[in-house]
């Protein structure tokens, strides 16, 4: 039986389901995410085809520290970040963990662009650490 983890922007206006798990949970440090979050970012990458959404998402596009697009996605209402995609990960949506409604559920195991970490930063040593950015995990295969 796959779980399903919903969440929702903080006024409630976009709502979201996810089926499946996660293909990485990562905490992000790249300079995007600090200025996103003031500080770094719990993010899990799922595959797009596990997520339902519900609302009408606003997006920004721009190129990111690894030469990417990256589109996110916010509520419009409330400004609340909730979504991201990138055209190095095709048929993968990273999810900020903090919009889901037990963000516990997702533990990072990695820190990703620590490089970019400001220096009072408490990075994790018993995550795994990549200064830049991690290997993209495989495109996941489409529903047969």
């Amino acid at each position: 039986m796959l779980n399903t983890h919903s969440g929702q922007c903080l006024c409630g206006q976009i709502r979201f389901n996810l089926t499946g798990e996660p293909l990485a949970s990562r905490l992000c440090w790249c300079q995007d995410c600090q200025r996103l979050a003031s500080n770094g970012t719990v993010n899990v990458l799922v595959k797009s085809a596990d997520l339902e959404v519900q609302g009408e998402l606003a997006a920004y596009e721009k190129t990111a520290d690894s030469g990417n697009t990256v589109t996110r996605r916010f509520c419009p209402s409330c400004g609340s970040h909730l979504f991201s995609n990138s055209t190095g990960r095709a048929g993968m949506t990273v999810v900020r963990v903090g919009t889901f409604n037990d963000p516990s559920a997702f533990k990072p195991t990695a820190n990703i662009w620590a490089s970019r970490a400001p220096a009072w930063a408490c990075l994790d040593a018993d995550l795994e650490r990549f200064e830049t950015a991690p290997p993209t995990p495989p495109a996941p295969k489409p529903a047969a």
